[in-house]
């Protein structure tokens, strides 16, 4: 017979929250490096399924798009099954991908299990903070929060040197069953520590399936149209225009509807509503640079991949020191303080990128790295914390599904925006052969002046996400 929640309470005392938060950091983990672990191998995949460079970008893309969509699924799933049987299935959805995608037999097939493994990971993602911000006092949570952001950013940091070793020893295949372990692991502890009574506060209600095809399509044609900017400059503007068109639709539709997807009344809540929108450019920023810095190392200052992915590794280790410092500081510190500072660090740290040249050297370029993951550091523990303070404790669940949604959202336009302003910048000024070295890099730089920008004007709206004590809930 499997254990209530007052007997585990009973059983562990004060440190079964903790217990908690680790189980689920585990899992996060697993999903995260299962987004991230899979793009060094994306060559390997390219030859092996003969695929060209937009079909096999589809692989990381598809996943992200699932797992941006499932994000808004997770309130309902919460209320609908409880924490135990929806971390469960999402574990188990996360462990099937990974080994039906490693026995892929065709592209079809693997495209299929990489958007089963985002399914999992975007219900996953949002379950951490909402366990933190409904099960620890609030001068706790800015610790729980930094403890749990501390494991997960070691697994972006470690995933790609990880894919990189299993692909050239194991081959592709490898990448997809290093999600296993994790997943075991997990659904051994939640056997153990998640109660079978943890019910979420709210009565369950029907999943709003129109909302989520209203979703789905403005997605995919804002993503679609932003793809096609590089050819079609005609398709692409319809496909924009169609999918601003509905995602217009869906806001409509939310404000309509009494069980939707999204509860637009959090955004009532000033704090929640600049929390959402910091969450949107951050997500955009950050997403954008990650994408666009190996790109720079390789084919503008010709490093070696090895060399591309070695600068960030003394950033991610100063990443993980400061996020635990910066958890410890929420908790004390206005969280729209700290979100500030991270942010003002992220875009100098991007400014300074836009200024190097072909002479800036490799200490230096870490240096600059060191700077933005310092800035990220305060950011990842405060920005959950500043959004959802002062919010109804019913509405948690559906906060930090919808901060979730908005990040991973901004992250995905990131991209894609990323790369056109980088090919844009690159056919100005003409970059076609090695004597336009220089025009390459500056290139690069107006592109990462971009991301400056953008992160400089996320400073504006952290800057009126006043904490809770200090702000009635009223409108925006």
């Amino acid at each position: 017979m499997q254990p209530t929640l007052e007997q585990l309470r009973e059983r562990y005392g004060a440190r079964y929250k903790w217990l908690v938060l680790i189980t689920v950091m585990i899992g996060t983990m697993a999903s995260i490096l299962a987004s991230t672990i899979v793009n060094v191998a994306v060559p390997d995949l390219s030859r092996h399924f003969t695929l060209g460079q937009e079909r096999a970008q589809w692989v990381s893309a598809g996943f992200m798009l699932a797992m941006t969509l499932s994000m808004l699924t997770t309130p309902w799933l919460l209320l609908r099954f409880g924490l135990r049987r929806t971390y469960s299935g999402a574990i188990l959805l996360l462990l099937f991908g990974g080994i039906v995608g490693g026995f892929s037999l065709n592209y079809p097939m693997l495209l299929s299990m990489r958007v089963v493994e985002g399914l999992a990971a975007g219900i996953l993602q949002p379950i951490p903070a909402i366990v933190i911000l409904r099960a620890f006092e609030p001068h706790e949570q800015g610790r729980a929060m930094g403890v749990f952001g501390f494991g997960v950013v070691l697994a972006p940091a470690l995933g790609p040197s990880v894919g990189g070793f299993l692909v050239e020893l194991f081959g592709w295949r490898s990448i997809f069953f290093v999600v296993v372990p994790f997943c075991l692991l997990v659904l051994f502890m939640v056997r153990r520590l998640l109660a079978v009574n943890s019910p979420m506060i709210g009565d369950p209600r029907p999943l709003d399936w129109k909302g989520l095809v209203l979703a789905a399509c403005g997605i995919i044609m804002l993503l679609n149209g932003l793809v096609h900017l590089h050819d079609d400059g005609l398709h692409a503007v319809a496909l924009l225009l169609a999918g601003i068109a509905v995602i217009a639709s869906f806001v409509v539709y939310q404000l309509r509807t009494e069980d939707g997807l999204m509860n637009m009344q959090l955004f009532r809540y000033r704090q929640f509503a600049m929390g959402a929108l910091v969450a949107f450019i951050y997500g955009a920023g950050l997403f954008g640079s990650t994408y666009l810095l190996p790109v720079y190392m390789q084919m503008a200052l010709h490093y070696a991949p090895s060399q591309a992915g070695l600068v960030l590794l003394p950033a991610g280790i100063v990443l993980a020191v400061t996020i635990i410092l910066a958890g410890k500081l929420a908790d004390r510190f206005p969280p729209n303080i700290l979100v500030s500072i991270g942010l003002a660090l992220l875009a100098l740290s991007f400014g300074m990128m836009a200024a190097g040249s072909r002479n800036t050297g490799y200490i230096a370029l870490m240096g600059i790295a060191i700077i933005g993951r310092i800035g990220l550091g305060f950011v990842l523990p405060a920005l959950s914390l500043g959004a959802m303070r002062g919010v109804p404790f019913g509405m948690i669940a559906q906060g930090s599904s919808i901060i979730n949604f908005v990040r991973q959202l901004g992250g995905a336009i990131g991209v894609s925006l990323v790369g056109i302003v980088l090919e844009w910048r690159l056919a100005v000024h003409q970059v076609a052969s090695v004597a336009q070295e220089g025009e390459r890099v500056q290139a690069f730089n107006e592109t990462f002046l971009l991301v400056a920008i953008l992160c400089a004007a996320a400073v504006l709206a952290a800057w009126r996400m006043r904490p809770a004590a200090e702000q009635a809930p009223e409108p925006a």
